[in-house]
This record gives structure tokens, C-alpha cells and sequence, in this order.
């Protein structure tokens, strides 16, 4: 009889355990147990990583790519890259208006700093690629061109009527006649991007190649800083994006002027205050001694003079004697008189000794 009871209370207890099991396969039960863990979703996943579909708030990610971009270069530190580009967006402005003959507004979106290897990455293909060497700097810089402005400036250059959005052909390269239209932007935005860095620091910007494959427009290792400008194209209805990155390694020569606050500056100098300076200098009064001759004596003598002793010199009448502004010497000349009064004429400045 105490087999029996024994036997239903296993077959009790293997139902209690099959029922709990059955319990933790609803996943709501799951995540509210005891427990406290919980299954993290794609969205919670790239936010903690800092991933973000947009690129352009790349700067304010955070999370471990936060971590990993905090070892680059702040593009603040090179304060004139501001100065320059807003430049180039004024020049930008009035030359590709001669080029196309209509109204274009160029704007400039940021100024950032990224990874090479991350930006080769992010491009939105198909977009064209145009790799320009700094001949005085003798580096490599490149400027990225999108679809829609593609389009956009082939059917400007080709005659295509105002208010209507260019047709965009997907599915096949550009075509010839394509390259050659952007290739005669490019070429302008170069002359402008070196009348810019101009007053800097004179620099020539001369197309090398043009890509369509981000694997054949590297100019630099994946992991190196570079200077990313993003700038937005509009021409009435139609209109794209231009971007601009420049390796560090290719500014590194006018790093120093890049540093710059303003443009000009020349740190613990100002030519103001200089010329202020130099002529009140002018008219400061100073004091000058003209010293007849010098005598070496023994301490214990100089005590023992007294009033009508005579002391002789070996300075004679003939000699050029020493005038002094303090320890200083300055002239030397000979001694006579004028109008009853003893002078100096000045007839050789002592240069100063160099330490």
C-alpha cells in the first residue's frame, strides 16, 4: 500500500514539473520572471553600439563608436578649415552659376571628422569619385559626388528644362559623356578649393582620376583621420550633395597656419601696439654719461683718499672718449667745448656685443 502512495506522488510531482516548464516557454513570462533578463531588439542593439542609418549624425554618436572616434583629431583644433570652406562655398557659388547659366546656391552642411575606412564605407553608391592631388603638398585629397547631382548637372549642361527633376537611370555605369560633364564641375570646384586655401598657403588642386568603385579611390589607410566637408547643390528643383575629405596627413604642411584663430594671426605679435610702441620708445628721455677715463685701485687705497688728493689718468687730449646710456656703451668722440660749455663730438656707435 505504501508502494502505491509512493508511485502517485512521483507521477504528481513529474506533472507539476512538466507544467512549469510549459510556463517558461511564453517569452512575456520569460522576460517578467525572477530573473530580470531580457531579450534586447536590432534598434536597442545599434543604439547602445552608437550605429546610425543616418551618417550625418555620425558626430553624435555614442556607446562603444563613441569610444572608438574618441581618439581622433577634433577638427576645431584647426580653426582657418572653417574659414576656408566657407570661402570655397562663396567662390563654388558664382562658378558653377557661370558653368550652368542658371541659379545654384551652394551651402555648406558640416564640417567633421572621421576614419577613412568608415566614410569608404558609408558612401551611397552610385556616386562618383574624384581622387585630386595637392602638387605642393604632394598628397591626395577626394571629392565625392552623388547620384541626384550627377543627373542633375548632365541634364542642366545638356539643355533640360527648368522645374522638372532629372531622371535617374538605375541599373547600369555613367556613360561617357556623363564622366566628361562632372569632370568639368570637378575640375572647376578644384580651381575653387585652391583660390580658397590661397591666402593661406598657395596651392594647386589638379584632378588624378576619376572611380565609380570606393576600392579604387583609396588614398590613405582605413584607420587614418580625415577632414570630412559635406555641401548641399541647388539648382532650382534639382540639386545634390558635394563632399569634400582631406586627409590630415595631406594638411600637416600649413598645420601650423591652420591653427590659426583668424586669418593673419601671428601669436605675441601685434603691429599695432608695435608701431605705438616703437615711437613712444622715440620719445623717451635717457641719460648719458661721458666717461673721461677709468682707473683700477686697490680698496685699502680708495679708503685712504682725502680732499685735494689728485688722481692721473692716461687719457689724453687727443683720445675719443665714451658715452655710456647706463652699463651701455653707445658712442665714442672727442671731448671740446661750446659756448662755454663742455662737449662730446659723436663720431663712432659702439655696436652692442652679441651673448
Amino acid at each position: 500500500m505504501s508502494d502505491t502512495q509512493l508511485t502517485e506522488d512521483e507521477i504528481n510531482e513529474s506533472q507539476e514539473s512538466e507544467a512549469s516548464l510549459d510556463d517558461l516557454d511564453d517569452p512575456d513570462d520569460f522576460e517578467s520572471g525572477d530573473t530580470g533578463a531580457r531579450i534586447l531588439n536590432q534598434a536597442e542593439i545599434d543604439s547602445l553600439l552608437g550605429f546610425d542609418d543616418d551618417f550625418s549624425d555620425m558626430e553624435d554618436s555614442s556607446g562603444v563608436m563613441a569610444l572608438i572616434n574618441s581618439a581622433l583629431v577634433n577638427y576645431e583644433r584647426l580653426p582657418m578649415l572653417d574659414v576656408v570652406f566657407d570661402r570655397l562655398v562663396r567662390l563654388m557659388s558664382t562658378s558653377l552659376r557661370n558653368l550652368t547659366s542658371d541659379n545654384v546656391d551652394v551651402s555648406l552642411d558640416q564640417v567633421s571628422t572621421v576614419r577613412f575606412g568608415d566614410y569608404m564605407n558609408s558612401i551611397p553608391l552610385p556616386a562618383m569619385l574624384s581622387v585630386f592631388k595637392a602638387e605642393e603638398w604632394d598628397n591626395f585629397g577626394l571629392m565625392v559626388t552623388d547620384s541626384p547631382l550627377i543627373y542633375s548637372i548632365v541634364d542642366v549642361l545638356l539643355g533640360g528644362r527648368k522645374g522638372n527633376p532629372s531622371v535617374r537611370v538605375e541599373g547600369r555605369p555613367y556613360t561617357t559623356i556623363e564622366t566628361k560633364l562632372v569632370e568639368r564641375m570637378v575640375n572647376v570646384s578644384l580651381n575653387d578649393l585652391s583660390s580658397a586655401f590661397d591666402p593661406l598657403s598657395p596651392v594647386s588642386f589638379t584632378l588624378d582620376r576619376m572611380e565609380t568603385n570606393p576600392r579604387f579611390s583609396t588614398i590613405t589607410q582605413s584607420g587614418n583621420a580625415c577632414v570630412l566637408a559635406r555641401m548641399r547643390v541647388d539648382m532650382g528643383d534639382r540639386g545634390g550633395r558635394v563632399e569634400i575629405l582631406i586627409p590630415y596627413a595631406t594638411l600637416e604642411p600649413i598645420r601650423e597656419l591652420l591653427l590659426q584663430m583668424f586669418m593673419g594671426e601671428k601669436f605675441g605679435r601685434d603691429s599695432i601696439w608695435e608701431n605705438h610702441l616703437t615711437h613712444e620708445l622715440h620719445q623717451t628721455d635717457i641719460y648719458l654719461q661721458a666717461v673721461l677715463g677709468e682707473l683700477t685701485i686697490n680698496l685699502k687705497d680708495l679708503l685712504n683718499f682725502r680732499v685735494g688728493d689728485t688722481l692721473y689718468f692716461n687719457t689724453k687730449p687727443t683720445d675719443k672718449i665714451e658715452l655710456r646710456c647706463g652699463d651701455v656703451p653707445i658712442f665714442k668722440g672727442h671731448m671740446g667745448q661750446k659756448e662755454q660749455n663742455i662737449a662730446v663730438k659723436i663720431e663712432n656707435y659702439i655696436p652692442r656685443k652679441k651673448n
